[in-house]
């Protein structure tokens, strides 16, 4: 039976961009109080609910924001009204935000308390079905107090903001300390015991488990990421073998499916860790709806249908990811055209797949005809056709995705980082970056009404029923 949700976990995810916007304008130099609204999308996993911010609203001094009857301020009733109904309107989550001095830990004062008693049954009522809440944030921590619309009352675990480098808020900003296991020593003096357990907390899921996505199971296994989903409906065949990790003559025999080798690599770097496999399609709804509380995605596989799922996710649910590929074309004749191996990062903060002409919507169309009906048309670029791979590509593109996965979630990675597109070249030794572009209307990537951005549940993800194209 499914937990009720007022007794799970309730988390907030903010777009790195929009965080430092609400907190440069809470905490200014006057060192005075200030407010803001934000609407946020929700959903609601096996695990946790998720709050993911749309939009945020400042709150103008002494126009929006005006001094109360205490020495606290408030927000004037239109400035609410014109958000609440916002929020209703386009099904989000109503939230009020305003600040406590201090880098410390901060809790609601009694004050803020009884404001929401007063006030919160009303907003519950406009909102019409969708919780509404509040936060108070000091410089480094934030507390939550959510309504839902049966009156229940929730606290927020835990706020993460996805940008250059991830960073979690509570409402305590003092971390217990953490030892790690003897095993992971070496990498624990690059990034701490603290950096070694947000690994081991960490769930990710590997979308594709073949060439690239054999050794991206190896890597994060050996690193001691904690939580797996693996996607991929094939079986292991004999061509494999040659780039497939940990696979071996009797997997070939046995028809041993792609998403048990990877588990049984895991479990030999890291047997603590829990593994969920899965062989089907990533786009099938019930193998989707899994992916939704994952920290971060690797998209190994190369169908179209898969990175316009994989784009759908980043985007609605705010979680950071990597397509990963290699490619060597050829003439078809045996001679060699070009050779190459990418990681794309895809997150919250840059332009999408869409917007930067990696998915093709011809091949989309491809795939969604029978074989039959592919044959019968003739294309050239048939998925039932062999293209070359060796081992030592796909290595070239996955160490840097899974250090890229590193040293965002350690918080290692420096600040101003850009996270461009990188595109080995091995037969000429070059190493090309590329800024992904944005276009401002995307339906994925945009702010735009109507766009997929931070909507979580409220928007359908890109998905097929099982058993329909």
């Amino acid at each position: 039976m499914a937990q009720p949700r007022h007794l799970k976990p309730w988390k907030m995810l903010f777009q790195g961009s929009m965080y430092r916007k609400l907190h440069a304008h809470l905490f200014r130099r006057d060192r005075e109080e200030h407010a803001a609204v934000l609407l946020a999308g929700l959903a609601e996993t096996d695990r946790d609910v998720r709050l993911f911010v749309r939009s945020v609203h400042l709150a103008r001094d002494g126009v929006d924001c005006v001094q109360g009857t205490s020495s606290h301020r408030t927000l004037r009733g239109e400035f609410i009204t014109e958000h609440i109904t916002k929020a209703r309107d386009e099904k989000l989550v109503y939230i009020s935000v305003h600040n406590h001095p201090g880098t410390g830990a901060v809790r609601f004062s009694d004050v803020d308390l009884r404001s929401h008693e007063r006030g919160y049954p009303t907003l519950l009522q406009i909102a019409r079905g969708t919780p509404v809440g509040a936060l108070v944030f000091s410089s480094n921590a934030v507390a939550g107090d959510f309504w839902l619309p049966d009156r229940k009352r929730v606290a927020l675990s835990s706020a993460t903001v996805v940008g250059s480098r991830r960073s979690v808020l509570t409402d305590d900003p003092r971390s217990p300390s953490a030892t790690c296991d003897l095993q992971y020593d070496r990498q624990v003096r690059l990034f701490g015991d603290r950096g070694q357990e947000i690994l081991s907390n960490a769930k990710v899921a590997i979308v594709g488990l073949g060439g690239v996505g054999s050794l991206l199971s190896e890597y994060l296994g050996r690193l001691g990421v904690g939580r797996f989903v693996l996607v991929d409906p094939d079986r292991v065949e004999r061509t494999n073998l040659p780039r497939l990790v940990g696979a071996c003559n009797w997997d070939v025999l046995l028809r041993r499916r792609k998403v048990k080798i990877a588990q049984r690599n895991i479990a030999r770097a890291n047997p603590q860790a829990v593994v969920r496999t899965i062989s089907a399609d990533c786009v099938e709804r019930n193998v989707a709806d899994l992916l939704k509380d994952c920290d971060y995605i690797f998209l190994a596989a190369d169908t179209m249908r898969a990175r316009v799922l994989f784009n759908a996710m980043v985007y609605q649910y705010l979680i950071p990811g990597v397509q990963i590929g290699t490619r060597v074309r050829d003439d078809r004749g045996g001679k060699v055209l070009d050779v190459y191996s990418v990681s794309r990062p895809v997150t919250p903060e840059s332009g999408c797949l869409w917007c930067n002409e990696f998915i093709s919507p011809a091949k989309l169309q491809n795939e969604a005809l029978s074989d039959k009906e592919r044959r019968a048309q003739a294309y050239v670029d048939d998925p039932g056709v062999a293209a070359p791979s060796v081992m030592a590509l796909n290595a070239l593109a996955s160490a840097q995705a899974v250090n890229d996965f590193m040293f965002y979630m350690t918080g290692l990675m420096e600040g101003e980082a850009a996270f461009d597109y990188m595109c080995f070249r091995p037969t000429c030794r070059n190493v090309r970056n590329d800024r992904p572009g944005r276009n401002e209307t995307c339906r994925d990537c945009s702010r735009e009404p109507g766009s997929r951005f931070a909507m979580g549940d409220g928007m359908p993800l890109p998905v097929k029923e099982r058993g329909r194209g």
